[in-house]
C-alpha cells in the first residue's frame, strides 16, 4: 500500500471534507445558485419538517435559506434525531 499525501488538490482526496475538496459541504450563503428558488424536493421536505415543528415555510424561499431551515429543523426533529 502506498502512503497517501496530504495534498488536498489531489483528486484522490475527494470526499475528505477538506476546504478545497470539491465534494465538501459548503455554506449555503456561498452557493452560486443559493439565491435561486428552492427546489421541489427542498420544499416538500421542509414542509414536512416545518409542520412537525409548528412552523410555516416562507413564500419565495431560496435554495440557501431552505437548506439552512432544513438543517435547523432537522436538529429539532425527534424523527430525524432518533434515526
Amino acid at each position: 500500500m502506498t502512503e497517501q499525501t496530504n495534498d488536498q488538490t489531489n483528486p484522490e482526496h475527494a470526499g475528505t471534507g477538506a476546504q478545497d475538496d470539491p465534494t465538501a459541504v459548503k455554506d449555503p450563503e456561498t452557493w452560486v445558485t443559493g439565491g435561486e428558488p428552492a427546489t421541489g424536493a427542498q420544499i416538500s421536505y421542509l414542509t414536512t419538517l416545518a409542520h412537525e415543528a409548528g412552523e410555516e415555510v416562507p413564500d419565495g424561499i431560496t435554495k440557501a435559506h431552505a437548506s439552512e431551515m432544513i438543517d435547523e429543523l432537522k436538529g429539532r426533529s425527534a424523527r430525524v434525531s432518533d434515526s
